[in-house]
């Protein structure tokens, strides 16, 4: 919990709490200890509310092994012919032994195979994925991605001279018209 709130508990809970509950011992009036338990049921549902909002809110972590897989061209942010074109030309593999091969595909067919290496570079916790590639490379590869998380998952955002952004998630490829 942040810092506001547990000045709340400790200034405003805590000092009102000991109140009710002398308040309701000597009293013996059933409504102080009903309010008593009424405002701790209150701040524990406050608090198992916060800390589940925050759990299921909070965006992955990204380790080295979590870029393991194959890629594919991510066509829900802008489907149609160019997407589709895109899908059905370029993915990419990040193998266990820190190997990138792009491949330039017609559809099912890899036509030609661009490789490289990776390593990752942590700044802020989650790691960023670095790539390098051997030379000549394929202009979609001339820039590290950018990489956008959410709770769940992750997509890597590539700039293209030819293309602009390229967004790829991990998937496995299959043919448009199945």
């Amino acid at each position: 919990m942040g810092f506001g709130f547990n000045l709340f508990v400790i200034f405003v809970v805590l000092p009102l709490s000991v109140i009710l509950l002398s308040v309701w011992i000597f009293s013996k009036n059933k409504i102080f200890g009903k309010t008593l338990g009424f405002i701790w049921l209150g701040i524990v549902g406050l608090i198992i509310f916060s800390l589940t909002a925050q759990t299921l809110t909070a965006k992955k972590e990204l380790k080295k092994k979590d870029y393991y897989g194959s890629y594919i061209i991510y066509r829900d942010f802008f489907p149609g012919k160019q997407a589709n074109w895109q899908y059905e030309n370029f993915r990419f593999e990040i193998k266990n032994d820190d190997k990138i091969y792009f491949y330039v595909t017609d559809k099912k067919k890899i036509v030609k195979t661009y490789s490289g290496t990776i390593s990752t570079l942590s700044p802020y916790g989650s790691e960023r994925l670095v790539i390098k590639m051997e030379q000549p490379t394929i202009h979609i590869l001339k820039t590290n991605p950018t990489i956008y998380r959410s709770a769940w998952s992750f997509y890597l955002v590539f700039h293209s001279d030819k293309f602009n952004n390229m967004y790829f998630k991990k998937g496995t490829w299959k043919s448009i018209n199945e």
